[in-house]
């Protein structure tokens, strides 16, 4: 008996001796790359239950009973995922360095150059919202742009003048790809706008300067517009306005979904009741639809884009040396259509396609003569990305730029036609190198070449960035970029050769709690810029890549929605200083489109008790030039200083319904865009004047906004 008892004691030992010797014991510390430990780290056995934390001094240690070959993953904020296969009688004692992950929030970006309005933007000035509800943008995305630095108040023009350089030194791109015609036509001292829906839009880049080597054909800047990838949810929403009215509707499926959306605008009761300088015999009217329809697929997000417009009026201005004035009719058809993919190809490869179709087709009746254009362009574009680390990525790609532009005039004594063909070839590579989370670099190069001007140009370009302290950053930006000239010299003159700029640019940037300030000053360098010798461009001039210029300035931003409790607001100034030779300048001059000083001050405030959002933007100009014939010089003499301030009040009826109400320059400053002089002296010998003054010195708006969706609370403005 005594026998037995023994050996069951035994047995029941063996046992639990077998348990004891059948764990391990896995262990080790956990440093950062100068060697600092790791406290609070997570240490585990893939699939498992098993691990344990990092102590203070970044040791870990526990048991398990996993045989063989495990894996063991270590992970911790800001730092790279880290995995380990071994037997597990080898993970004893470890000494293990965990690298910085250079995704995270604290690592330094690339910001030279470039404003970001995106609600996902690591750094983000604006966001997709701040185009409705900036009161001096009336819904428009570019008028909201014109708040930040960098930009000029051209009040009698409506498009974007960016850092000394014309309008047309600035293209827009949707989802990567060319927008030929983004603005709506429109008649002398007659502000334009942008063509395209603010609310299909959640991301807008606005590169001042330095842009990546991925964009060309732009001397001074680039707009970038992301499409939403997928609507939260299914919806319609309808607008009734002052100037008309629109509606859409979002529908959602499993992997697909298709967003419409159309409006009418008519100015022709506004007009009536609030009659302004222009003498209308038909007033503006346009009707307009866009749709964007987005499939999913495993691996990457598929995207058409289309968007139609008409437009159509007539009107007579005022001209001092025309007694009955200048008659002026158009009408203007334009189908845009954008077609998109990017996705990943494999764990490191991402692929992005696409291309654009434009047709656009002018009907224009100016006195006697009578214009009708017609332009077809294509933009194709290829672009893949190779990410080799968080550390390391590169990209490249090749794109292709297609034109077919004709034009037909007639009057009583001449009948003409005339066009082009316009066929660019590009190719770019550019790299993203973060060294550590304070350093970065980006590097490219892209090549150019013109069919039409047989002409291969190079455009290297380099940004770098340095981390200053935890919430602050200093940036670097330079290159070289070229662009044909517009279409306006191209219809007469295609032997020519590109313009060039070149980009120099110093950024700082400091972001934390809700608040961001930028400082960038820059240099820009003109060189082959179109001239010629007659009064306008045509037949008879004779053009030369004669012209050169600079700008140089420096921009702030200031935006803080922390500091006062239901307050956003921000605070942009620049600083302009330029001169060019070009077109049909007799000598260098400061453009008439320039001014030396640009300040943005644009407020939103909450108030709880009315339901409503308050916004003013006040927007103030210097003087800009023009040429006194009075006087000797050319653009000798400056306009006053432009001033407005606008309002507008945002009512939340219910979650769903929105009663809008806008006023454009509320305190009717009497704003001068220039002056037109008489073609002959009087008896006196001097030349006569008009000032040329914006059409009506205020306008005012009134929006009901009705969303009916799924969850009931959507609106739209963002849940207001």
């Amino acid at each position: 008996m005594l026998r037995s008892i023994h050996l069951v004691v035994l047995v029941i030992t063996l046992f639990f001796f077998g348990i004891v010797t059948a764990q391990e014991t896995i262990s080790g510390v956990v440093l950062q790359k100068n060697g600092t430990p790791i406290f609070g780290a997570n240490v585990y056995l893939e699939g498992t239950y098993d691990g344990a934390s990092t102590d203070e001094e970044g040791k870990f240690s526990f048991t398990t009973e996993e045989k063989g070959i495990q894996t063991l993953v270590i992970s911790y904020v800001t730092y790279e995922p880290f995995m380990m296969a071994a037997d597990v009688s080898q993970l004893s004692d470890l000494k293990l360095t965990l690298k910085e992950d250079f995704n995270s929030l604290d690592t330094v970006v690339i910001s030279a150059g470039s404003l970001e309005a995106s609600d996902n933007s690591k750094v983000s000035v604006l966001k997709p919202l701040d185009v409705v509800t900036t009161a001096s943008a009336l819904g428009d995305f570019v008028g909201a742009l014109q708040t930040l630095p960098g930009t000029t108040t051209v009040a009698e023009d409506g498009r974007l003048f960016v850092r000394g350089g014309d309008a047309g030194e600035t293209q827009i791109f949707i989802d990567g790809i060319r927008v030929f015609s983004p603005y709506t036509p429109t008649a002398n001292n007659t502000p334009t706008r942008g063509r395209y829906s603010p609310f299909l839009f959640d991301g807008i880049t606005f590169s001042t300067g330095g842009y990546s080597a991925e964009y060309g054909q732009a001397l001074s800047s680039v707009l970038l517009l992301n499409t939403i990838d997928e609507p939260d949810q299914e919806k319609t929403e309808i607008a009734l306005m002052t100037l008309g009215g629109g509606i859409g509707n979002t529908q959602k499926w499993e992997k697909s979904s298709l967003s419409v959306n159309t409006s009418y605008i008519n100015l022709a009761p506004y007009v009536a009741a609030f009659p302004n300088r222009n003498d209308f015999e038909k007033p503006f009217e346009s009707i307009s639809g866009e749709t964007v329809f987005r499939r999913q697929f495993d691996t990457g997000i598929f995207k058409l884009y289309a968007a139609f417009d008409t437009t159509n009026f007539e009107l007579t201005q005022e001209d001092i040396n025309l007694a009955e004035g200048v008659n002026f009719k158009l009408k203007n058809n334009n189908f845009y259509t954008n077609a998109s993919y990017q996705g990943d190809l494999g764990r490191t490869w991402k692929l992005q396609t696409g291309g654009s179709f434009t047709s656009s087709n002018t009907n224009l009746g100016i006195i006697d003569d009578n214009i009708n254009n017609t332009e077809n362009s294509f933009h194709f574009k290829l672009k893949l990305k190779k990410r080799f680390s968080n550390q390391i990525k590169l990209s490249f790609g090749a794109e292709q730029f297609l034109t077919d532009f004709t034009e037909d005039f007639d009057n009583q004594s001449v009948s003409a036609s005339y066009g082009y063909n316009n066929n660019i070839s590009a190719a770019f590579a550019e790299t993203d190198v973060i060294f550590t989370k304070k350093f970065a670099l980006k590097a490219g190069v892209r090549g150019e070449y013109s069919e039409l001007f047989e002409q291969f140009t190079v455009s290297p370009r380099a940004s770098i960035a340095y981390k200053t302290g935890k919430n602050s950053q200093l940036s670097v930006a330079y290159g070289d970029f070229y662009q044909q000239p517009t279409q306006d010299i191209l219809k007469f003159q295609q032997n020519l050769e590109a313009q060039k700029t070149q980009h120099y640019i110093l950024n700082y940037q400091y972001v934390a709690n809700n608040r961001i300030f930028r400082a960038e000053a820059y240099r820009k360098q003109y060189d082959n810029l179109i001239t010629f010798d007659t009064e306008f461009a045509g037949f008879e001039s004779n053009y030369t890549n004669n012209g050169d210029g600079f700008a140089q300035g420096i921009d702030f931003f200031w935006r803080d929605n922390e500091t006062i409790r239901n307050m956003d607001y921000w605070v942009s100034y620049s600083l302009l200083d330029t001169e060019r030779l070009y077109q049909n300048y007799p000598t260098t001059a400061t453009p008439s489109f320039a001014n030396t000083h640009n300040l943005s001050v644009v407020t939103k405030y909450w108030v709880e008790d009315w339901k409503s959002q308050l916004g003013f933007s006040y927007q103030f100009g210097s003087g800009r030039t023009y040429t006194n014939p009075n006087n000797p010089g050319f653009l000798q003499e400056k306009t006053k200083d432009f001033n407005n301030l606008s309002f507008n009040w945002a009512y939340l009826i219910d979650q769903q319904k929105i009663l809008y109400f806008s006023v454009n320059n509320v305190l009717g400053f009497s704003n001068v865009n220039g002056y037109q002089y008489a073609s002959t002296a009087d008896a006196n010998g001097n030349f006569n004047r008009r000032a040329l003054l914006p059409a009506t010195d205020q306008f005012f708006f009134v929006g009901f906004f009705w969303t009916i969706s799924e969850d009931g609370s959507d609106n739209q403005l963002d849940k207001l």
